[in-house]
């Protein structure tokens, strides 16, 4: 009698036993669990408040692009100055541009242009190097020559295309890194698409604020050119120009300033 007790009571300690082995695992696991719906909660938290931080940038950004760029006091120094330059008749543009241009106000001077474009560099020499005999070696010092590749060249397949675009983004970024531009001049050339876009990034992300100037070309009458529509589109032109008053009509936000040619 007395070993059947002692059985019974050893078979209910250890079925006791594992009533409490069966709790404390169940708890681990609520526990274990739990942990992880407050970690998910707490990273879908920050996701969320760093997303509605960035959509607050980006409006606050739009809302500023416009605004007349700021005067500097006489002993202010200038505003470092990227132009970018296109084939054809976007550089005859541009340089009808810089001949009015306050140059002590807007340097130095950064001109850039595609890989393949030697002459519209060449243009740019030979209008600082007129500025350097009127105003001294110091305009010359001043200025720099870049090229930047680009996105797709003419026939080029779009398959290929995708790789060379990546490049030149790359490419891109990393001239807006090293020069950072105050402002920049562009007037429909596809290379100045890149540069205003990452300009506009350094805006959201506080890096620098680049104030953007785009001419649309002479020859756009009735509608804008494919570079002029997404700056127009995006805002990420600070101020916009047409030589044409039908596309001041049709675009109100543009600014029409006549025939620059």
């Amino acid at each position: 009698m007395q070993l059947n007790k002692v059985s019974e009571e050893i078979i209910h300690f250890i079925l006791l036993r594992i009533q409490f082995q069966s709790l404390g695992v169940f708890f681990f696991q609520s526990r274990f669990g739990f942990d992880r719906a407050m970690a998910f909660i707490v990273a879908m938290g920050i996701i969320i408040v760093g997303i509605a931080a960035i959509f607050i940038r980006v409006v606050y950004v739009v809302h500023r692009t416009g605004k007349p760029l700021k005067p500097r006091g006489k002993a202010s120094r200038p505003f470092s100055t990227l132009i970018v330059l296109g084939s054809g008749g976007h550089t005859a543009e541009m340089l009808n541009v810089l001949q009015v241009l306050q140059k002590d106000r807007f340097s130095p001077r950064v001109y850039i242009a595609a890989a393949t474009d030697n002459m519209s560099l060449q243009k740019a020499r030979l209008l600082e190097s007129s500025l350097a005999k009127e105003a001294g070696e110091k305009v010359v010092k001043a200025s720099q020559f870049l090229q930047i590749y680009r996105s797709r060249e003419v026939g080029q397949s779009y398959l290929t295309s995708v790789w060379t675009t990546l490049v030149a983004i790359a490419h891109a970024l990393w001239i807006m890194i090293r020069i950072r531009p105050e402002v920049i001049l562009c007037n429909g050339p596809g290379t100045c698409i890149p540069l205003c876009i990452i300009a506009f990034l350094f805006k959201v992300v506080g890096i620098r604020w680049s104030f953007v100037f785009y001419v649309e070309s002479i020859a756009r009458v009735q509608r804008l050119s494919l570079s002029g529509f997404i700056l127009y589109k995006l805002h990420i032109a600070d101020q916009f120009f047409v030589q044409w008053p039908q596309l001041q009509r049709k675009y109100p936000r543009a600014h029409y300033v006549g025939c620059l040619m």
